[in-house]
């Protein structure tokens, strides 16, 4: 899910400004460094760490009920019942006519969990998956 720059931009200048703080920096030295050396993912990352967080909580049945019942699960689609995708761990995505309804979490939660690799789909442990979903967004962030 991506929000727009404008939304993003100054929660970003936030976690800058706490890494330059953190690591005694000037207010003009780069931060990228800094934030890898601390293990931070940035702003956009944190924010699809989240959506799979919550979507690995509906996948492995420990999230609200409400979160459930807004998103719907490919093996449940009746359309679909004989295709390879009705075993995977995938969720639909309703379409949407505009940029706003992106940002709901019955599109974004799904977008950000199929998204991810099909390993990390199948841990059912939340510890465990938390762990290699930081692991894989940082490599995404900031590359091997």
């Amino acid at each position: 899910m991506e929000l727009p720059k404008s939304t993003i931009a100054p929660l970003q200048r936030v976690q800058n400004a706490a890494a330059r703080r953190v690591a005694r920096l000037g207010p003009r030295d780069h931060v990228t460094s800094t934030i890898r050396d601390l293990y931070w993912l940035p702003v956009q990352h944190r924010i699809t760490y989240k959506l799979c967080l919550m979507m690995h909580l509906v996948n492995i049945g420990r999230a609200p009920t409400y979160l459930v019942n807004s998103v719907t699960a490919t093996r449940d689609v009746v359309s679909r019942s004989r295709l390879r995708s009705s075993s995977s761990h995938r969720y639909e995505q309703p379409r949407t006519r505009h940029k706003l309804g992106e940002r709901s979490f019955s599109f974004a939660g799904p977008a950000s969990w199929n998204s991810l690799p099909p390993s990390l789909h199948e841990l059912t442990n939340t510890v465990t998956f938390k762990k290699h979903l930081k692991t894989h967004l940082f490599t995404r962030a900031f590359g091997p």
